[in-house]
């Protein structure tokens, strides 16, 4: 008989700039939803609970993170430091800032000591953790593997490749493979460091697949206000599925096949070829890349469900934005992502406007250069959807209104 894998479920602190609220679901019949629009624009933690074996309530860093993405709190070492981390499905190699540092970013807790754990250990040079990194690693320094991560926005990590014990609520990982970083540039929060989730080897899902199994999901909340989730060691059953792409050149990505999009429940014209280049899942990319021409059309029928509201200029790389001064609440077109095998994803009100400021919301999507450029579907798209990553199975599927 197999044996059932452990079920692990991490809570999740979710860092918002804006409050919206659904009237109505978007494949509830309508093809349209309404947001209210909130006046605050601090950002704010919010701590869940989840019950589940191996339940980790995560812990209120109490201070306010300049950041959109999605953190989990951890315990590494021993004693056990806590440490707060953004979830990144895009990259494999995890690592926290560690002292001693010479360039690293203010964060929310103290730096990691590894002097101060007895478990720590640095893989030496001629260790195979150490050529596993592959392009990654970065030579070494008094005999131990140094790594240097370096991710799509340009930031970058190096330090020394190392392990220690990791603390995941009751369950405990020994020998966790790890950066300790000592150099770091490009990161403006104040996270202590990443959590790779990727498919590469390196990742915290292929480290503990043999212990809580090869599939893992999360669920990403849309609001301060809302809990969200973190599960190795997934159930399959009960979610909308389409088949994952994985490559054997870059095994870190999560790929799946975008073949329309709806706006409005109208199914604009777009040539799937436009979509040949593929998608990637990355809970560490805010925002959904779309190839150019897609992304145009989508912009094109947006703003034309959107005649009622004065438009307002582009911020930053959102350039489909509105003006929504003097109104509570605004009625805005649905969007849903229509994936290979005939998965259509219905997105969450929250999964497609953004708040940029106290009156101006935009189109919650960006282009890419061109229709060649790998797409990307963002964290803001997957709120409120139980997303999962069914590694053995080969298919990644969405379950709706999941937190």
């Amino acid at each position: 008989m197999a044996s059932v894998p452990k079920l692990l479920l991490l809570s999740l602190l979710f860092f918002l700039s804006y409050r919206s609220h659904i009237a109505h679901a978007g494949d509830d019949g309508s093809h349209r939803v309404v947001l209210s629009i909130g006046g605050s624009l601090r950002t704010k933690s919010v701590c869940s609970e989840s019950k589940a074996i191996g339940r980790h309530r995560a812990d209120d860093p109490g201070h306010l993170l300049d950041t959109l993405e999605y953190l989990i709190t951890v315990r590494l070492g021993s004693p056990g430091k806590s440490q707060t981390m953004l979830i990144d499905t895009g990259s494999d190699v995890s690592w926290v800032q560690c002292k001693p540092c010479s360039q690293c970013h203010s964060q929310v807790d103290p730096l990691f000591d590894p002097s101060s754990s007895s478990t720590y250990s640095p893989f030496s040079c001629s260790s195979a953790a150490c050529a596993q990194l592959g392009q990654e690693g970065n030579g070494c320094s008094s005999s131990q593997c140094q790594y240097t991560v370096t991710y799509g926005d340009g930031s970058s990590t190096t330090g020394t490749y190392s392990s220690d014990t990791l603390a995941l609520g009751s369950n405990t990982v020994r020998k966790f493979q790890f950066g300790c970083s000592n150099v770091e540039s490009g990161f403006s929060d104040q996270t202590d460091g990443l959590m790779g989730l990727g498919g590469g080897a390196q990742s915290l899902a292929s480290q503990t697949a043999g212990t809580f199994g090869t599939a893992f999901s999360y669920c990403l909340p849309p609001t301060p206000s809302s809990s969200g989730f973190l599960t190795l060691g997934a159930g399959t059953s009960g979610f909308v599925k389409t088949p994952m792409l994985r490559s054997g050149q870059v095994p870190t990505f999560y790929g799946v096949r975008i073949q329309a999009i709806r706006v409005g429940g109208r199914q604009l014209r777009i040539p799937t070829s436009v979509f040949s280049a593929g998608t990637i899942m990355d809970s560490g990319t805010v925002l959904t890349r779309l190839p150019r021409t897609a992304y145009s059309a989508l912009s094109s029928e947006f703003k034309a469900g959107m005649k009622q509201y004065p438009p307002a200029p582009p911020s930053g790389i959102l350039d489909t934005c509105f003006d929504f001064s003097g109104q509570s609440s605004v009625s805005i077109p649905t969007v849903a992502l229509v994936f290979s095998g005939g998965a259509v994803v219905n997105l969450d009100a929250n999964g497609i406007m953004l708040q940029t400021s106290s009156s101006i919301l935009c189109l919650a999507f960006a282009a890419n250069s061109d229709d060649s450029s790998l797409g990307i579907i963002g964290n803001v798209q997957q709120r409120t959807f139980e997303v999962l990553y069914d590694v053995g199975g080969g298919a990644v599927g969405f379950k709706a209104g999941a937190c």
